[in-house]
């Protein structure tokens, strides 16, 4: 039976709380490392998602001034843009850039425009055009804005538990590579006695 007595013990004899003298300072270090990953992922966590989601922010804000300067043109498709068209009530929609035509300053244009997958030729789509008249992919909704944080931030999260996890992984071998270095010293030192041979 496990008592609470027995638990401290053992939660104070991992990270080398216990003062075993034969406990080396690598191995202190090494019971030190999950705690200290953990520590600097929450510590860093949420420094990094505010960083990364201002900057994320900032580009969306970026973007957002820029769209301000397009202007719209209908454009009619040439032929199909290839695909199924799966709805769902537009969450199921991805856009295929289709060949089309429209007008634009008295003059007819040719070029690929982004259609939702499974229009069909001759459907007339939206098309936005900067101030130079190239095409565009239509303009980021709030929606899609917020989800271009989120993703960023999600993203730039996995990657610092990464680089943790690795800086600990790193640190596990070299601390492995230290300890076998000093029992083989050891080994030299003590195995000729035993051996008959000091």
């Amino acid at each position: 039976m496990t008592t609470p007595t027995m638990t401290w013990r053992r939660l104070t004899r991992r990270p080398g709380r216990d003062r075993n003298p034969l406990r080396r300072r690598c191995d202190v270090i090494d019971a030190w490392l999950l705690p200290a990953v953990i520590v600097a992922f929450v510590v860093l966590g949420p420094l990094v998602a505010a960083a990364v989601g201002v900057s994320a922010g900032a580009d969306n804000a970026a973007a957002h001034r820029a769209q301000l300067s397009w202007h719209r043109a209908d454009a009619v498709l040439l032929q199909a843009s290839p695909g199924p068209l799966m709805t769902d009530g537009g969450a199921n929609t991805w856009l295929v850039w289709t060949p089309a035509r429209w007008m634009s300053q008295g003059r007819q244009r040719l070029a690929l425009v982004p259609a939702a997958a499974g229009t069909r030729a001759g459907s007339t789509v939206p098309v936005w055009l900067d101030r130079a008249g190239k095409v565009q992919a239509p303009p980021l909704t709030a929606a899609q804005a917020r989800q271009r944080v989120i993703h960023t931030v999600a993203i730039a999260l996995a990657g610092l538990a990464v680089f943790l996890a690795g800086l600990a992984l790193l640190g596990r071998w070299l601390l492995n590579r230290r300890r076998l270095a000093g029992w083989e010293a050891a080994w030299r030192s003590v195995g000729p006695q035993w051996s008959g041979r000091g």
